[in-house]
């Protein structure tokens, strides 16, 4: 089992006013060439809208990218037809493929929206764009995993275009919580949205994360109540 420790303070950092960003891998001005992915994880910001801000038309292509909100609400136009408001409990992924222009707003005017946002590259390049976006109930991942982006259809989660696996828990204290690979030879990306545990001997706290691969498997031990999202994604 081999593991890569992120602290949350040593993200990098870019304060624009109507946004303010945390980036775990090197990132529009942010350049760490120990930092750029994953495996095949590529981007994962922590992102925090001002109300009124947001991301004008924009284009993407050839990458999977997953919106999940933590608090507030964003709202998201694309020029597949797709568009949708979002809050905390939901989760939005699109498949750029050969081409996509969208723009993501903050809801309100007046409170700030905060999201996670994640770029897996695909296992097909030049798909047809699309988009979906599902809520999911918080009280299903207590103290287990709540899958919420696979490919596996048994996992009834938002599709992705990748052998990758995107899940939720939140684990009370002192419970003890598995994680098993549904990939073989996949990595996980483990980051604490909220609260503290240990994996493997090392304490993680709130917007820490933990890269572990070589293992089809471990656990998580929670020092206190804590919300965690588990990326599993290949290595190469």
């Amino acid at each position: 089992m081999k593991t890569i420790l992120q602290k949350a303070s040593e993200r990098g950092h870019a304060n624009h006013g109507w946004l303010d960003a945390q980036h775990y891998f090197s990132f529009a001005g942010y350049h760490n060439p120990e930092k750029v992915h994953f495996g095949l994880l590529r981007v994962l910001n922590d992102d925090t809208v001002a109300g009124g801000g947001g991301f004008p038309t924009h284009p993407h292509d050839n990458m999977e990218i997953v919106t999940i909100p933590h608090s507030g609400a964003l709202q998201h136009k694309d020029s597949t037809g797709g568009q949708g408001i979002i809050k905390a409990g939901d989760v939005q992924i699109m498949s750029a493929g050969s081409g996509v222009r969208h723009s993501e707003f903050n809801a309100s005017t007046t409170e700030p929206v905060n999201l996670f946002q994640l770029w897996v590259f695909p296992k097909k390049r030049n798909i047809e764009p699309r988009y979906d976006q599902r809520t999911f109930d918080i009280n299903d991942r207590i103290n287990k995993w709540q899958t919420v982006v696979s490919p596996v259809e048994a996992d009834n989660a938002l599709w992705i275009n990748q052998d990758a696996r995107f899940s939720l828990t939140k684990i009370e204290k002192s419970k003890e919580l598995a994680y098993s690979n549904a990939f073989k030879g996949n990595g996980v990306y483990l980051v604490v949205i909220n609260g503290s545990v240990t994996v493997n001997g090392t304490t993680l706290n709130k917007r820490d994360a933990l890269g572990v691969w070589d293992t089809d498997s471990f656990t998580i031990q929670a020092n206190e109540d804590a919300e965690l999202l588990a990326v599993e994604v290949p290595m190469n």
